[in-house]
């Protein structure tokens, strides 16, 4: 009968690899509509010619998407202009946000790490997963190190062969 070999250092250590990537799991594509095409010049807001143009948009090319709606010029757009566009959107868009899309990308990670539960990693040594076949937006590891300060013992970023320190406890 042979004997089972046992990786001690493995067995015994208290580092945990957490990749942010697999926070991120729906496949749903972001759709973008940038509104500068709804607007005279692309800068003004004319109240009669935007509802003209929303009533006329093919709302139907968002279907099932998520709807990431924007103006990329430096108009003033009020309030009540980004109401109306999500009044016709939301009837296709799976959601719709007043986001960029690597914003709603952020806001997507956000959620799930909010509703993670981080209580796991209590008293840890926690390596954030560095490289990977997705990229993780900067801003989701500074969520995930807020919300492990308060747990962890030890948090790294890298790779367990090369990391750097980030923060101790």
């Amino acid at each position: 009968m042979a004997e089972e070999i046992i990786n001690k250092v493995k067995a015994n250590t208290k580092l945990v690899t957490i990749d942010l990537a697999g926070l991120f799991h729906d496949t749903t594509p972001v759709a973008e509509l940038d509104i500068k095409d709804f607007l005279h010049m692309e800068l003004l807001l004319k109240e009669k010619d935007f509802r003209e143009h929303l009533k006329n948009h093919d709302w139907s090319q968002y279907e099932g998407k998520y709807l990431s709606v924007f103006c990329s010029t430096d108009a003033i757009i009020a309030p009540w202009a980004w109401m109306l566009v999500t009044t016709y959107a939301a009837k296709f868009a799976k959601e719709v946000f007043h986001l960029s899309p690597e914003e709603v990308v952020h806001e997507f990670y956000r959620r799930n790490i909010e509703a993670f539960d981080w209580s796991e990693y209590r008293d840890k040594f926690v390596l954030l997963k560095g490289c990977g076949d997705i990229h993780v937006p900067d801003s989701i590891y500074l969520l995930a190190t807020n919300k492990l300060m308060g747990t962890a013992k030890k948090i790294m970023y890298g790779e367990a062969c090369s990391f750097v320190p980030v923060w101790k406890g």
